[in-house]
């Protein structure tokens, strides 16, 4: 249970006070908190009833009931595969990275440190990523491989000295990568050929880029430098969408020509 000055200290700094919220519902055009919810809310998903939480407690109740709660749930190994991977974190990355505050507060809590203790981090990925990749520069990381893999189509779309409009896609390629890549391509009045990695001897004219994922969506490994040398024949740039961790035993990209 909250003691008298926790209940204080809520009262304080969380939330505006009465007069406050009475000022601003007016401002608005309402007399009551709830009356502004049912006008703003659609009713289907509006909740009639408050929500059974019990009451508030301390941090160390909060986190006991929490872990009681968590032990109920019964573990299943996971075969979403396809890019979905669980991995596992070591404790001294986690104590002297993630729990590190002099990432972020070496000795003041302006943001010229935050942005330093990022710019180190940055650096040390974009490191990292030449490392496994073999490649002579990096970039400073995207939100996800599919969008890894359109900023790649574009790059090779402006680098791109013909008239081509076509986008190989490997169908062995994550479908999420696929689907993504699709989208960015649209605007930029791309045509995107999704196919087996075969069916780049069929194609007749030259391409902007062709992307192969490895290992494949299905967790094959398969050496994919023949369609890389194919890729290049037809003056398109080639881009695999890797898995890092796969890159610490396979060959990189740069050893097979990509």
């Amino acid at each position: 249970m909250l003691h008298n000055s926790q209940k204080d200290f809520i009262r304080r700094h969380i939330g505006p006070k009465k007069k406050d919220e009475q000022n601003m519902l007016s401002q608005l055009g309402y007399k009551s908190l709830s009356e502004l919810i049912n006008n703003t809310v659609p009713e289907k998903i509006l909740l009639k009833d408050s929500l059974s939480i019990g009451d508030p407690n301390s941090e160390y109740e909060a986190l006991r009931k929490l872990k009681a709660i968590s032990k109920k749930n019964q573990i299943y190994s996971n075969f979403i595969g396809m890019g979905y991977y669980g991995t596992y974190t070591p404790n001294v990355i986690v104590r002297n990275i993630l729990e590190n505050p002099g990432w972020y507060t070496s000795y003041t809590p302006y943001q010229a440190e935050v942005a330093q203790g990022r710019l180190e981090m940055l650096l040390n990925f974009q490191q990292m990523i030449i490392d496994f990749t073999g490649m002579d520069i990096a970039n400073a990381s995207l939100l996800d491989e599919g969008t890894a893999a359109a900023e790649a189509m574009g790059l090779s779309h402006r680098l791109n000295k013909k008239d081509s409009k076509i986008v190989f896609v490997s169908s062995d390629c994550h479908p999420q990568t696929i689907d993504v890549v699709k989208t960015r391509a649209e605007p930029m009045g791309l045509k995107v050929l999704v196919g087996q990695d075969s069916e780049l001897d069929k194609l007749s004219e030259d391409i902007i880029c062709g992307i192969l994922q490895y290992p494949g969506t299905l967790g094959d490994i398969k050496d994919p430098s023949e369609n890389i040398s194919k890729i290049n024949k037809k003056n398109g740039k080639a881009i695999l969408a890797c898995d890092l961790l796969a890159l610490a035993k396979l060959k990189t990209p740069a050893e097979l020509g990509a």
